[in-house]
């Protein structure tokens, strides 16, 4: 018999970090652990509040519900649960974990086994101008030959002579560039903007309007000089027939997928389907999750077999983070099994 119960856990950051949404200095997660005789399976369930769909006031009244219930097994529990994803994703990696060999060990493959690596962008968040300057000087010195920016806070002339200084010293062979506006544009601005940051040979944009623009998100995607990346635009569409429709309305260069915020592995390998079909590329990321759903996410990413550069090196953000095998080297993410897991911190 499996028993469930699931904790609360604050992540706090090194420093603050700013994106247009405002500025983080913790986050908050929880985690579902299922106990079974000589066996335990753990699982993230990665809220992101004020961006997750699932960010509601009965969100620890839908945990409980699962610990209660969770001898209805996995899909009937995914199935109730269509409309809070990052508790799916949770499920879904309790349940995996519960079965594997080793607990953290989902999906076994070289990049477990520490033969390959995955790649990975250095993240730029956003501040006063010399400290974006100093994390990409840091960005550059440790390896990575792809960066991702965040932008749409400081003035928009700062961050364009924040990538006239890149380019100057590195051409998009060398550094490639991605910037991420967590749709910060307004539409009428947007394609002028997009006009002006294609100069620097930006491999793409995340989001350059708020999401549910469906019709103006198309336009932009139909006319921009500038490859448009969805991110945010996936959250809180559900079902298959919408995330088509959605797709086949905008038609982007490019998806991002967060586990966390589509409904977990099964949410993820929906939309890429659906991208695949369209001919749309796609990578996924983190959303400031601990190690051990960064861990998680990074072994399913692997298995998927994806060319792209992913974002997946959020795991050094946190003081009191999990010790895992996740090591970032030369801007990629490896899977050291000579370092052991330590979870202490969330069994106090």
């Amino acid at each position: 018999m499996v028993k469930a119960s699931y904790k609360r856990y604050i992540l706090n950051f090194k420093q603050a970090s700013g994106t247009s949404r405002g500025i983080l200095v913790t986050k908050e997660t929880y985690f579902l652990i299922l106990n079974a005789p000589d066996k335990q399976g753990i699982g993230e369930c990665g809220l992101f509040r004020g961006l997750s769909i699932d960010d509601k006031p009965d969100y620890e009244d839908k945990l409980n519900w699962v610990c209660n219930n969770i001898d209805i097994g996995l899909n009937a529990l995914l199935v109730q649960l269509a409309e809070y994803p990052s508790i799916q994703f949770g499920i879904e990696m309790a349940f995996k974990s519960l079965k594997s060999q080793n607990a953290f060990e989902l999906f076994p493959s070289k990049f477990t086994r520490g033969e390959d690596a995955i790649p990975i962008n250095g993240l730029i968040w956003m501040g006063e101008e010399s400290f974006m300057k100093l994390q990409i000087k840091e960005k550059i010195e440790a390896g990575f030959n792809c960066i991702k920016m965040k932008i749409g806070a400081l003035d928009f002339g700062t961050e364009i002579g924040l990538l006239k200084a890149i380019r100057k010293e590195f051409c998009s062979k060398d550094i490639e560039l991605r910037v991420d506006a967590n749709g910060a544009f307004s539409y009428d601005e947007a394609l002028e903007k997009l006009k002006i940051l294609s100069g620097f040979e930006l491999h793409s944009v995340e989001q350059p309007i708020k999401q549910g623009q469906i019709d103006e998100m198309a336009t932009l995607c139909s006319k921009t000089p500038l490859p448009i990346a969805l991110d945010e635009e996936l959250i809180g569409v559900f079902s298959v027939t919408k995330k088509k429709e959605l797709l086949q309305t905008i038609n982007p260069q490019y998806i991002i997928l967060k586990p966390s915020l589509v409904g977990g592995f099964s949410g993820s390998e929906e939309w890429i389907e659906l991208a695949e079909s369209g001919k749309i590329p796609w990578w996924i990321t983190s959303a400031l999750e601990s190690n051990i759903g960064l861990s998680a996410i990074a072994q399913f990413t692997y298995k998927k077999e994806s060319n792209m550069t992913q974002g997946l090196g959020t795991g050094s953000l946190f003081t009191n983070n999990f010790v895992s095998p996740l090591e970032v080297e030369s801007g990629t993410l490896k899977y050291n099994r000579t370092n052991s897991w330590n979870i202490e911190k969330l069994q106090c």
